[in-house]
């Protein structure tokens, strides 16, 4: 099993009004730098977030959601102190709701 964690909040929030656009490249430059493989991802409209484990969580969240989806728990702590105004979460993978951690919905 694979432990995921992750920040959640509304698209809008993570994609324009915080620079996480800059915090996820100089990320992205320091894991080529010491050859460490991406254990991150941006998710916009995250399938994980329509479960039932995640049914309040998820209703705390301006629509469109996204969240940063990561197997490092650090991170998403830096991530949760440095923007504040996002849900955390995480879960194991593979379970009996989420048959695929990286599966976006279409926006309705």
């Amino acid at each position: 099993m694979t432990k995921y964690f992750f920040v959640a909040a509304s698209e809008k929030f993570l994609t324009v009004e915080e620079p996480i656009e800059e915090i996820l490249k100089e990320r992205v430059r320091n894991y080529k730098e010491n050859n460490k493989e991406i254990d991150f991802w941006l998710l916009k409209n995250p399938s994980f977030l329509q479960t039932t484990q995640f049914v309040d969580l998820k209703a705390k969240i301006p629509s469109p959601p996204a969240a940063i989806l990561s197997t490092d728990k650090k991170f998403i702590t830096f991530l949760k102190l440095r923007l504040e105004f996002v849900a955390v979460g995480e879960f194991e993978f593979p379970n009996a709701e989420i048959t695929d951690p990286f599966k976006v919905e279409e926006y309705n």
